[in-house]
C-alpha cells in the first residue's frame, strides 16, 4: 500500500517521472504544477490534479497499488470517562507525559485550559515534529507540535490560515483523548463538573487537515505521512467517509496502515450513522475502530403550553425566561423564509432542522423544531432551543395553527 523505495530514491523525482508520462506535452498544466502533495516521509504516493485519462495510465503502471479521487470525508463531555469506568483518580504512570498523541482533525484552541503546559517539561527527545506557529498560534510544552494542510489553497470566510481550530471539533476530540484536568468545567453553568482526557499528561501533536466544508483525502495522507514521521505514539482520527470504502481507496485505511507498520495505533471513529446496515465506515484491522455511544447525561428542556401541557424537548440552554409566557407561532423556517415583525419576542416552532442564527438576527425568543428521534445530546444555539419527539411537535403544531388560543 505505498512503501518506501530503498535506498537513496528521491521519491519526489519519481512521482514527477509519472506524471511526466502521462500529461500531455501540450497541456497548459507542467508535470510539477499538477503535483499536489509528495508523500515521502513515512509511505510513497502523492497527490495530483489529473484528468480521467491521466489517472488511469497511472493507475495501470506497474507498482501502482491505486489510484482514487479525492474525496471530501466529514467530522464524525465532561462524564465520558466516568462513564466507561475509567475514574481520575486510577493511578497514573510517569511515562504517560513521554506519549505523543497525534490529532489529525480541525485544529486545537490553545488557550483553553485543558491544554496548558503548567509542571510539563521539555517535549520528549523522540519528537522531531516542528510547529507551525503563527500571529494567532503558538505551541507550549502540552501542544508540542502543529501543522495545517489546505489541499486547494482556497480558504472560506471562517476558516483560519493557521492550525487554530475555528469549528470546535478538534479541540472537543484532543480535550476527549489528553486535555488535562479542569475543575468546576460547565457550559454557561450546565454540565458542571470536572473535565479531563483520558490520558491528561500525554503532549498533543496537531495536524489541522479539515476545514469549515470538511477534510479531503489529499490533506489526510499529507498528515499521517508527517505525524507518522514526527515520532507520534497513537494517531487519533475522529473523521470518515459517509459510506463503507474499499480499502485501497480509503486515505484512513492507507494511513493507518502505515502507521501500524511503524508501531502506531490509530484510533479511528467507526461512524455516526446507525444503527442501520453499512453504517460502519471506520472497520480496517488495524485500527481501533471506536464506535459512537450514548451518555449518561442528557440536557432536557421542559415547555409548557398555554393549554397547560408540558413537553420535554432536547436542548442546552443557559437561558432563563423567569416563568414569562410567550406567544407561539408557526414556520417552515426554510431560508429566507422569516418575516421580521411576525417573528420577534415570539417562540417559533420550525418543520425542519436549523441553526437558529435568522431566527436569532429576526429576535426569535426561541424555537421548538420538530425531529425525527430525538437522541441523547442537545447542541447550543443563539436563542432558546428544544428538540422534540413526533408526537410533542404534532401536538405543539396543533395548538401554534389553533386559531382559538389565538
Amino acid at each position: 500500500m505505498g512503501e518506501l523505495p530503498k535506498g537513496e530514491v528521491s521519491t519526489s523525482h519519481i512521482h514527477l517521472d509519472m506524471l511526466q508520462n502521462v500529461i500531455d506535452s501540450n497541456s497548459s498544466v507542467a508535470p510539477a504544477g499538477s503535483l499536489i502533495y509528495s508523500y515521502q516521509r513515512s509511505f510513497n504516493g502523492f497527490a495530483a490534479k489529473l484528468t480521467k485519462e491521466e489517472a488511469d495510465q497511472i493507475a495501470g503502471m506497474k507498482g501502482v497499488v491505486s489510484v482514487f479521487p479525492n474525496q471530501k470525508l466529514k467530522l464524525h463531555t465532561t462524564k465520558s470517562w466516568d462513564f466507561i469506568g475509567f475514574p481520575l483518580n486510577v493511578k497514573r504512570s510517569n511515562v504517560e507525559s513521554d506519549i505523543i498523541v497525534g490529532l489529525i482533525d480541525t485544529g486545537i484552541w490553545p488557550e483553553s485550559e485543558s491544554f496548558s503546559d503548567k509542571g510539563f517539561g521539555p517535549p520528549p527527545a523522540k519528537w522531531k515534529g516542528t510547529c507551525q506557529a503563527s500571529a494567532d498560534f503558538k505551541c507550549n510544552n502540552k501542544i508540542i507540535g502543529a501543522k495545517f494542510y489546505r489541499t486547494d489553497g482556497k480558504f472560506g470566510p471562517a476558516d483560519l490560515k493557521s492550525p487554530r481550530d475555528s469549528e470546535g471539533h478538534g479541540t472537543h476530540t484532543a480535550s476527549t483523548v489528553a486535555g488535562d484536568v479542569v475543575s468546576k468545567a460547565s457550559y454557561a453553568g450546565l454540565g458542571m463538573g470536572t473535565a479531563r482526557g483520558g490520558v491528561p499528561s500525554a503532549r498533543i501533536a496537531v495536524y489541522k487537515a479539515c476545514w469549515s466544508d470538511g477534510c479531503d483525502d489529499a490533506g489526510i495522507l499529507k498528515a499521517y505521512d508527517d505525524a507518522i514521521a514526527d515520532g507520534v505514539d497513537i494517531i487519533s482520527a475522529s473523521l470518515g467517509p459517509t459510506s463503507p470504502l474499499d480499502y485501497f481507496q480509503s486515505s484512513g485505511a492507507i494511513g493507518s496502515f502505515h502507521a501500524a507498520k511503524r508501531g502506531i495505533l490509530t484510533s479511528a471513529s467507526a461512524g455516526n450513522e446507525g444503527p442501520r446496515s453499512s453504517t460502519v465506515t471506520g472497520f480496517e484491522p488495524w485500527s481501533l475502530s471506536v464506535a459512537a455511544s450514548t451518555t449518561n447525561r442528557r440536557f432536557s428542556t421542559m415547555f409548557r403550553l398555554g393549554n397547560g401541557q408540558i413537553y420535554e424537548g432536547i436542548g442546552a440552554n443557559p437561558f432563563d425566561f423567569k416563568n414569562q409566557s410567550l406567544p407561539l407561532i408557526s414556520s417552515p423556517c426554510e431560508p429566507n423564509s422569516l418575516d421580521e415583525k411576525l417573528v420577534k419576542g415570539k417562540i417559533v416552532y420550525c418543520e425542519i432542522s436549523n441553526d437558529g442564527q435568522e431566527l436569532a438576527s429576526a429576535g426569535a425568543a426561541g424555537m421548538i423544531i420538530k425531529g425525527v428521534h430525538v437522541g441523547d445530546v442537545g447542541g447550543s444555539f443563539p436563542l432558546a432551543t428544544a428538540f422534540t419527539d413526533i408526537y410533542a411537535a404534532s401536538k405543539v403544531y396543533i395548538y401554534a395553527n389553533d386559531d382559538s388560543v389565538k
